[in-house]
């Protein structure tokens, strides 16, 4: 049956240029150039606060009612915060360090900093409200030698604020200041006067000047303090108004929780807003039972013209979308753009939304998606075309180049351009290590045309290029140390594990069977009973369950436990290169040849040989 045609909207041509090397490396690019871009973010809140003064910037919920901050009032806040910072002599080497959530005072922390040249470095909250030890903070802030920590409500980040040595750094709360503990309001950074100093220190910011310090794990596990430049920033906003041609027609409206201390909700939306003289509305709420009911709430209120979100938000949403009418026609009464981002979006979602659309307003809303990582601020490819399916990642941006290179069966995705990070701060080592020969960024993905035969089609994402993955909330899982819990927790049964869960909501497990340790747990079977049979023995089953039920005990993130776990009676393949000749198992090839294993893992009803919790 024929669709119904999109809604029309202006996109830059697909095209891309492709230089074919004889090793089999495949550089791409834009045939459009890079313009002009922006100094520093700055120049875009002066240029709204001058051009739209009275426009409302950010709103949030207090209550019932928004407050709303316009451009001139966040522009005059800013300088006001700027100056208090120079005033205590924050530099990059004593940055400010921020670990709430999502907010306007949180915003205008970072627009004030920014605005002065003082680098600001957003935290996970739940580093510090979910964590036993904050050894994640404690790390960032021995790494940063922050010169201030600011925390939005006190009392909800006491532990961490107690616990952590900030190295004298000053203490700064919107409310709620801790008993015991030295603080300063925020409301008081907010009384000093901005002069020729906060002047001087803007015109000084230029565009290798670091604006901010965005934290991702390594294979440790350990943070590691991603520099963000003020180019790549503001290259990265210049490529995406050359290729979404309609941010011309009207000011942005978001309605956006992805948070600030993760580039796709910090570096692309919030600046997309910014960039564009558009306004945003905070959503305090998030893709999770309770708290999804907020985002509802807020989308009766709101209507974006661009939606972004992760696949698991699109999931928790589309069922109110679904039975609620009236929610469903505020939602696209203005959209012109839905973007999914972080993992890619299984098809079942992605007609879902189609669906809605058509039976919302007789056309289709156009779909994209776009690629990169927090060292590329982030955009490195963008899907500006229409597109008919899930999983394209689209065309190099102006001014990007990427680089294909054949790695075993994959093509590895390398990127150079002015969005890029400069490195790690203070790990010269891991700086050198990310880069190749040709100062291309070695991401770490793979990628494919969608159509061999037409490069202007676009990249479709093709995974790691090493073992760890995202589910479908776009948290990454860790493969290894994973691996190595797991194991522990579930012996005797297991001799060996392999991770499953790519773009899907939960972890699985493939569970090459230790067929000494099973046959111990069933003393009374026959020394010759068939494998298969001591697996589905209940007392095998329940050691697995049991295992499965104390990960998640002990690990109860998304990403750190198994949900389902299936038991292999065949042993891994050398011939098939599932384990090497020193007995490590190689997961890739283990998922990519028992495929149809994987399937029955995530089958629906539920295969009755897999083991749930």
């Amino acid at each position: 049956m024929t669709k119904p045609p999109f809604a029309s909207l202006r996109f830059a041509p697909a095209a891309v240029e492709v230089e074919r090397r004889d090793d089999g490396v495949r550089v791409l690019r834009s045939p459009q150039p890079l313009e002009p871009y922006a100094r520093c973010l700055g120049e875009h809140l002066e240029r709204w606060a001058r051009e739209a003064p009275d426009r409302c910037f950010l709103a949030e919920r207090t209550g019932a009612a928004w407050r709303r901050l316009t451009y001139r009032e966040a522009l005059a806040k800013a300088r006001s915060l700027g100056a208090a910072l120079l005033a205590r002599g924050l530099s990059a080497e004593r940055p400010a360090l921020v670990l709430s959530d999502n907010a306007i005072d949180h915003a205008l922390l970072m627009l004030g900093a920014m605005h002065v040249g003082v680098p600001v470095a957003p935290v996970s909250p739940a580093y510090s409200l979910m964590s036993k030890d904050y050894a994640k903070v404690k790390a960032i802030a021995a790494l940063l030698k922050p010169g201030l920590v600011y925390a939005a409500d006190g009392a909800r980040f006491s532990g961490v604020l107690n616990d952590v040595d900030f190295g004298g750094a000053e203490i700064v709360v919107g409310a709620n200041p801790p008993a015991g503990l030295k603080t300063t309001a925020f409301d008081d950074l907010l009384h000093y006067e901005a002069g020729a100093e906060v002047d001087k220190a803007f015109a000084a910011v230029g565009p290798d000047t670091i604006a901010k310090f965005l934290f991702t794990s390594g294979s440790t596990g350990e943070p590691k303090g991603v520099i963000n430049t003020q180019r790549m920033l503001c290259s990265n906003q210049q490529a995406i108004t050359q290729l979404w041609h309609f941010l011309d027609e009207t000011p942005p409206v978001i309605l956006d929780w992805l948070p600030w201390n993760h580039t796709f909700g910090a570096n692309h939306n919030f600046n997309i807003v910014l960039a564009n003289g558009g306004t945003l509305f905070i959503d305090e709420g998030k893709p999770v039972p309770g708290l999804i009911e907020k985002t509802v709430a807020n989308l009766r209120e709101v209507s974006p013209t661009i939606y972004f979100n992760v696949p698991r938000g699109f999931d928790a949403l589309i069922p109110f979308l679904e039975k609620d009418a009236a929610l469903r026609a505020n939602f696209f009464r203005e959209l012109k753009l839905i973007f999914y981002a972080a993992a890619a979006l299984p098809q079942n979602l992605w007609e879902k939304l189609e669906n809605l659309s058509i039976r919302e307003r007789g056309k289709r809303t156009v779909m994209v998606s776009s690629w990169g990582a927090t060292e590329t601020a982030p955009m490195v490819t963008s899907v500006h075309y229409e597109i008919e399916h899930a999983g394209v990642i689209g065309l190099p941006a102006p001014g990007t180049e990427l680089k294909l290179v054949p790695n075993e069966n994959k093509l590895e995705l390398r990127v150079r351009g002015p969005n890029v990070t400069p490195g790690y701060w203070m790990r010269p080592d891991l700086t050198q290590a990310a880069f190749d020969n040709e100062g291309f960024y070695c991401i770490g993905d793979a990628g494919r045309f969608a159509d061999p035969n037409d490069p202007a089609m676009g990249i479709e994402f093709d995974g790691r290029i090493a073992e760890d993955f995202k589910l479908m909330s776009g948290v990454w899982v860790h493969v290894g140390a994973l691996r190595i819990k797991a194991l522990a927790l579930l012996a005797p049964a297991a001799q060996d594990i392999v991770v499953a869960g790519h773009d899907r909501e939960e972890v699985g497990f493939l569970i090459f069977a230790n067929p000494a340790g099973c046959r111990s747990l069933c003393p009374d079977l026959p020394a010759d009973a068939p494998l298969d049979a001591v697996l589905a023995d209940p007392r095998v089953v329940e050691c697995v369950r049991e295992g499965l039920a104390q990960l998640k005990r002990e690990n109860g993130g998304s990403s750190t436990h198994a949900t389902r776990a299936l038991l292999m009676a065949e042993p891994p393949s050398i011939d098939a290169n599932e384990i090497t000749d020193k007995g490590y198992i190689n997961q890739r090839a283990v998922l990519s040849r028992r495929a149809a294993l994987v399937e029955r893992l995530y089958a629906e009803p539920a295969d009755p040989a897999v083991i749930r919790i």
